[in-house]
């Protein structure tokens, strides 16, 4: 038999990228948790100019002059808020979202091109977010001292929506998804799904190179929608092995129902920063100086971005951890029911340009949705070393 040993196989793969590649993808991944700082006091400084301006006050007194219907003025009041919103901070994600990613090569779009997409996305985030809060709102007004608490099952029903309607609403917006073309790799994704009871019919691919060269795939959807979708940069430099270990681990947050049970997790998460808000609320609305008559008045929706903003940071350790352990379970079920831990090292190794593959745990821990990439690797690797005849075959 064959002596393996993990550690040495790790660190050859990692060294298949010479260090520059390293060194530039650390510098990509730290520079995005400074990002994130930025991007939580730009919000704050957007609600404070929108509280400021008394735009969102007017909205609602128009809408309390004519015939009062809560439900709607909440609406109205929320949609301008937002779009106000994404024309405030349009610059910080031009340079965040395209800027930057431009400049390390991870976006193949024109300016004009993201803008376009951004603005359908603004649109669609609009239309949504006026929706679920306006029910939050209603939920404040019918239990204004318990809404923290029901707002949790508002949560999970709106995510479970948001994911039933993805795939076939929402994300033929921005790509072109079609069947995996005839060939060698699509029989073999069609055998996998076959041998672990995974629907063979919804497994495709897009043109994510419109957007950005990186190599990845994803499962969307519930129930009938469930899809595999695998990035057309993927598709035309994979080797049949490294697309086993991908799609493989794509299966295992269908076969083991991780879109469900993460929407139940993070609604309880929620819940809990609402609690937060419901608490913090009366002292930040004097912060920013809000005329507002109280948490069930709509104009006081900036306030409360703000404190969800402060809050989602502090709380991102916690969101990430939720994350990454599904996305480790999913890389064992591929391992167990793909057997190709080669294939899933090599992929993985393609992903370093835009996630620094060997941080400290701490920096995983806080910043991390996905294991680090050399972690990733280990596991391969402890695993091909305990199951050899299962990869040989």
């Amino acid at each position: 038999m064959t002596f393996i040993d993990p550690a040495g196989e790790t660190a050859a793969y990692l060294a298949q990228l010479p260090p520059e590649v390293h060194a530039r993808a650390q510098a990509y991944t730290q520079g995005g948790h400074w990002l994130l700082l930025w991007g939580t006091l730009v919000a704050i400084a957007v609600s404070w100019i929108v509280i400021r301006s008394g735009a969102l006050n007017g909205v609602r007194n128009w809408m309390e002059s004519k015939r009062p219907r809560p439900w709607l003025t909440a609406f109205l009041v929320v949609a301008v808020f937002l779009i106000l919103s994404f024309i405030l901070s349009l610059p910080w994600a031009l340079y965040a979202e395209w800027g930057r990613e431009k400049a390390y090569g991870l976006n193949n779009q024109t300016w004009q091109a993201w803008l376009g997409e951004a603005a359908l996305s603004g649109a669609i985030t609009t239309i949504a977010m006026s929706l679920f809060f306006a029910v939050i709102y209603e939920v404040i007004r019918k239990a204004p001292k318990t809404w923290w608490l029901w707002s949790g099952g508002v949560t999970a029903v709106f995510i479970v929506v948001v994911i039933v309607l993805a795939p076939v609403v929402i994300m033929p917006l921005f790509n072109d998804y079609k069947d995996v073309p005839a060939g060698p790799v699509r029989e073999a994704i069609q055998k996998l799904a076959i041998e672990n009871g995974v629907p063979s019919d919804k497994i495709y691919v897009y043109n994510g190179s419109k957007q950005s060269s990186r190599y990845t795939a994803n499962v969307a959807g519930l129930f009938g929608t469930a899809r595999i979708a695998i990035s057309d940069s993927m598709l035309k430099s994979a080797t049949i092995a490294e697309v086993r270990g991908v799609v493989g681990h794509e299966m295992g947050h269908y076969k083991h129902n991780h879109p469900l049970w993460m929407a139940a997790a993070f609604s309880v998460v929620i819940m809990l920063q609402f609690w937060l808000i419901h608490i913090a609320y009366p002292t930040a609305c004097r912060l920013f100086g809000a005329n507002v008559t109280g948490l069930a008045d709509p104009t006081g929706l900036p306030v409360v971005v703000a404190l969800l903003s402060v809050i989602g940071l502090l709380c991102s350790p916690l969101t990430n951890s939720i994350t990454r352990i599904a996305e480790s379970d999913a890389d064992v079920y591929s391992l167990e029911h793909a057997n190709e831990p080669d294939g899933m090292a090599a992929a993985l190794v393609k992903t370093i340009e835009y996630r620094a593959a060997s941080p400290s745990r701490l920096e995983e821990i806080m910043f991390y949705d996905h294991p680090a990439v050399s972690v990733r690797i280990r596991r391969c690797m402890n695993w091909k070393a305990l199951h050899p005849a299962a990869v040989a075959t």
